[in-house]
């Protein structure tokens, strides 16, 4: 049986501009530095989780966090430009150079080389938190726990 309660959500036009908002920080053209920009991104987070901790349906965050994650993957392949660059980034986070050159020499667009289990592997969730992103399945749960 499916449970029928309603439960607090957000509006798919609220989800909608918050992601118009992440693709204008995350825009691959904008030539900052990727702590300035997770910086951008962790101020709106922080303010959107705010006013958004109510709702009762926390998988939303967890996608949201995952599709973030992944636009930041696609921007810093972007920075690197020169596939020798990536080879050599991805080689000192952590990935054979066998890896790193699937990876380097690949004919596939950023956006899917963002999606790769190696890319998932070096630029993990462990890379965004030290660089200071912020989560916001956990920032939630730590709102539901109060």
């Amino acid at each position: 049986m499916t449970d029928k309660r309603k439960r607090i959500r957000i509006a798919p036009k609220s989800l909608k501009r918050v992601k118009e908002t992440i693709r204008k920080l995350t825009r691959k053209s904008w030539s900052i530095s990727m702590e300035e920009r997770i910086n951008k991104i962790r101020i709106y987070l922080i303010g959107w989780i705010n006013y958004f901790r109510v709702i009762q349906t926390p998988s939303i965050f967890e996608n949201l966090d995952g599709w973030i994650r992944r636009r930041l993957r696609a921007c810093l392949l972007k920075q690197w430009k020169n596939p020798k660059t990536v080879k050599r980034n991805f080689i000192s986070l952590g990935l054979t150079k066998d890896q790193a050159a699937r990876i380097a020499y690949s004919r596939k667009g950023i956006w899917r080389l963002a999606l790769t289990q190696q890319a998932h592997f070096a630029l993990g969730i462990k890379f965004w938190k030290k660089l200071g992103l912020i989560s916001l399945k956990e920032r939630y749960f730590e709102f539901v726990k109060v």
